[in-house]
């Protein structure tokens, strides 16, 4: 069974920020996707899904006629379980890591999304992923499994994080 190593924290901290470099530091190929807000006039609209192999698409958006609603936004499942899985799936198969950014609220909308996440975790690939903080049961059983690992990213611990993470990843 490969590493977990789960980045949380509160909103905006950047976690996505520090998954983004780490993909770029780690020795060997990871796959995966991570997440980004979409923004019109200054306002936070929605999250666009990204593959590490440069596929993307509409995670959740305020506009979205779905009816999965997380907060404002309606989660666009299609987008998630085409994109997101299939990339999640690539990844176990062809990669030294796999990218989950992020586990949280809307993604886990989807049983497939969390069938992947097991599948990886299970896996002998290492997972670099982001995690919420709101207490959610699901999550809570999958940071408590004996391989994952959890870091709370903080202002304060974000900019130094980097090599230890990469170190957990690829000690012994």
């Amino acid at each position: 069974m490969g590493k977990t190593v789960l980045l949380t924290g509160r909103p905006r901290v950047g976690k996505t920020t520090i998954i983004k470099d780490l993909v770029a530091r780690l020795p060997g190929k990871a796959g995966g996707f991570y997440t980004e807000e979409m923004r019109e006039a200054g306002e936070r609209v929605g999250f666009r899904l990204v593959t590490l192999d440069g596929r993307e698409g509409i995670l959740s958006h305020v506009n979205s006629k779905s009816t999965r609603r997380v907060s404002k936004y309606g989660v666009e499942l299609e987008a998630l379980e085409t994109i997101g899985v299939d990339a999640i799936q690539r990844a176990i198969a062809d990669c030294d890591y796999v990218v989950i950014d992020e586990i949280g609220k809307m993604e886990l909308c989807s049983g497939r999304f969390k069938d992947v996440v097991l599948e990886a975790v299970n896996s002998a690939v290492s997972v670099l992923g982001t995690v919420t903080m709101a207490p959610e049961p699901w999550v809570e059983l999958l940071k408590r499994r004996p391989n994952v690992q959890v870091i709370e990213v903080t202002y304060a611990n974000r900019n130094h994080l980097g090599q230890d993470i990469v170190d957990l990843l690829t000690e012994g």
